[in-house]
């Protein structure tokens, strides 16, 4: 080990990323601990999902972001615990445990998918919050059209395969809308014998009064009218009660109840904050908000921790928005505050969060813009919307290659990422039926015999199943044959 000071950062997020790139230069040693080996650009998992980017280009391998940084080295694991009186963090992948003991800690862990108290809706309904989500939602809206065409053939009613519902009306809500309906009436309409895509029915739901509530009202009814022209059904004022595989149940405030039969969900509503902020709170009497987040001091650390800073979607300060921003900024903050008290520098005072504006793509040339009072939509906010996402994708490669794939998808009709495979649609869900995931396949040496054991035998029974078909028909072809010699006679 180091003689340096040691700084451990959780996280390879926004926050996580950029505070460690800020303490390239400060005499530190920084420890990256994340439970993915790649930073996600969040901000355009939609964009995976809908087959324009490959995950490749939103999600690139962290150790090659770092890896002209000597003072920086990764840790993969998803950390479990945090003892800020011994000054450790603890992380575990598939069963095995390592713990990095830190001077300094920056805790950017972000946010999850919030599915308020009904965790369940997640198996029929998911999220949008990692590169999974995003390949399995890929899988499941072409998979859609897919089966919709077989049912077709076979003069089945496939309106259920053809109604996707979006559940949010915030800005990943309604970029997934949109491009779901531009796959459907655009991308794919020559695509299919049997379907006619172009009827398919995309509708956005929301327990809210309008679509984009940060935006404002104007602009909200202005997007609203966008999606509703490219053919979104926008259903406000409903609170989804109930999801199940084949669709969902709804109750508006009338008391009301309707049901949307639907076979693809996606859940775009609310985010709860990493479950790590409950862990500091018991340690520290730091109160948590309604989501989960943590209150720090105005200097982003938790009381009595002037080690220990919370950054991003975590913390709960002057109501600062969960955006990528608050997140950067924050990660630099801290990492300058880290520097300064090596060198005996003075605090550079509250942390002051400085808003550059939110920004929402509708569709092809379509998006609304909110910078200070300035309100824009249209081509204008759309390409303002392209500059500013193709600064933050990191990786020159990376940005010439979406800039390539924007250009396939919204000036022609394109999409140059419709790979799907069963198994991103089914894996999450098989995992989820071993008791521990993917460790009892690595580290219990029982879980794995008895998995290799229930495919060998459904194979076994699929054999089976196959010879006695082969022997009925062979069997029906010499009956036939009898028959025909005893007419011939």
């Amino acid at each position: 080990m180091s003689h340096r000071h040691q700084v451990v950062v959780i996280g390879s997020g926004f926050g996580g990323l950029f505070g460690t790139k800020a303490l390239r230069r400060s005499d530190v040693d920084v420890t990256v601990v994340a439970k993915t080996t790649h930073h996600l650009f969040q901000p355009l998992l939609y964009q995976v999902a809908t087959g324009i980017l490959s995950q490749g280009e939103i999600a690139p391998p962290t150790r090659e972001i770092l890896s002209g940084q000597p003072n920086a080295q990764v840790l993969l694991g998803e950390v479990t615990a945090i003892d800020l009186d011994a000054r450790t963090v603890t992380s575990q992948v598939l069963g095995r445990e390592t713990v990095s003991s830190y001077d300094s800690l920056i805790v950017a862990a972000g946010a999850g998918q919030s599915y308020f108290g009904n965790d369940h809706f997640a198996e029929f309904a998911p999220g949008m919050k990692s590169i999974d989500d995003a390949l399995e939602l890929r899988g499941r809206i072409f998979g859609a059209f897919e089966m919709a065409e077989l049912g077709a053939q076979r003069g089945e009613s496939v309106d259920h395969l053809l109604t996707f519902v979006v559940v949010g009306a915030g800005p990943t809500g309604v970029e997934m809308a949109g491009q779901i309906a531009e796959l459907a009436h655009r991308t794919l309409k020559k695509d299919f014998r049997a379907i006619n895509t172009r009827h398919a029915r995309v509708i956005l739901v929301d327990a809210a009064p309008q679509v984009l509530p940060p935006f404002g009202k104007k602009l909200g009814e202005k997007s609203k009218a966008e999606l509703e022209k490219l053919g979104v059904e926008v259903v406000l004022g409903a609170m989804v009660t109930d999801v199940d595989e084949r669709g969902i149940e709804m109750k508006f405030k009338d008391g009301r109840v309707e049901r949307i039969d639907s076979v693809t969900k996606i859940w775009a509503a609310g985010v709860a904050a990493n479950p790590l902020g409950r862990t500091l709170s018991d340690q520290t009497g730091a109160p948590l908000d309604r989501a989960g987040r943590i209150a720090v001091n105005p200097d982003l650390t938790l009381p009595g921790h002037p080690e220990v800073f919370v950054v991003g979607d975590m913390i709960s300060l002057d109501n600062l928005p969960g955006v990528a921003q608050v997140a950067i900024q924050g990660a630099k903050y801290a990492a300058k505050e880290i520097d300064n008290r090596l060198k005996s520098k003075p605090s550079q005072g509250p942390f002051k969060y400085f808003d550059k504006g939110s920004m929402a793509i509708i569709s092809r040339f379509r998006a609304v813009a909110l910078i200070g009072n300035v309100r824009l939509t249209g081509v204008i906010a759309w390409l303002m919307w392209l500059a500013l996402h193709l600064i933050y994708i990191t990786g020159f490669k990376s940005r010439v290659t979406a800039l390539l794939h924007w250009a396939v998808s919204f000036v022609g009709r394109g999409r140059s990422e419709r790979t799907t495979t069963e198994q991103q649609v089914f894996a999450r869900s098989a995992l989820g039926r071993l008791k521990r995931g993917a460790t009892d396949l690595v580290s219990d040496p029982g879980a794995y015999d008895a998995a290799r054991a229930m495919l060998e035998t459904t194979r076994r029974a699929e054999l089976e199943a196959q010879a006695e078909e082969e022997a009925r028909l062979t069997d029906a072809g010499e009956r036939g044959r009898t028959t025909e010699k005893v007419a011939a006679s």
